[in-house]
């Protein structure tokens, strides 16, 4: 068993769990984050992506141990209060999504790319999701709606040059 202590969505939060437990069922299971998906349990869908330190990490290939004393943000933890973060309002605007089973991931994932990247072309976008899998869309809506928040997130970086 190992003491595992994060900060999650902003929160410290500690818990005992077996070395095995991997960061997605930390967050399922021991604390009732639900929206980070179990997809494929081998890494090739991300529909479990998480930032971890401020970068995207499929959370079933990392131990919660691994990550002890890490910082931690879900989909639960990306908007403010009742306002929805940039990728997030371009997603339901642009319609991003079908079932929504991938969604939380993508978005995760598409702001990572946003912060590494800044503002987006098309084909960054579909190259750089590549390691995530919507079995829904065709992923036109899914591109428009990071391009639109790419667009929105990167213009203040834009108009400070």
């Amino acid at each position: 068993m190992s003491e595992v202590k994060l900060t999650v969505n902003g929160r410290e939060v500690s818990r005992e769990v077996e070395d095995r437990t991997l960061l997605v069922t930390f967050l399922r299971e021991h604390l009732g984050l639900t929206g980070t998906h179990v997809g494929c349990d081998t890494s090739q869908c991300g529909a479990c992506t998480v930032h971890v330190d401020g970068h995207a990490v499929k959370s079933c290939t990392v131990l919660a141990a691994q990550v002890s004393g890490a910082s931690v943000t879900t989909i639960e933890g990306l908007a403010e209060g009742g306002t929805l973060h940039p990728m997030q309002e371009a997603f339901r605007t642009h319609h991003g999504l079908q079932c929504g089973f991938c969604t939380p991931g993508m978005i995760m994932m598409a702001v990572d790319i946003v912060e590494r990247h800044g503002a987006l072309d098309e084909e960054t976008i579909r190259k750089e999701l590549e390691g995530n899998i919507c079995r829904c869309t065709g992923y036109h809506n899914i591109v428009k709606a990071i391009k639109a928040a790419s667009d929105e997130m990167s213009a203040p970086a834009m108009a400070a040059e």
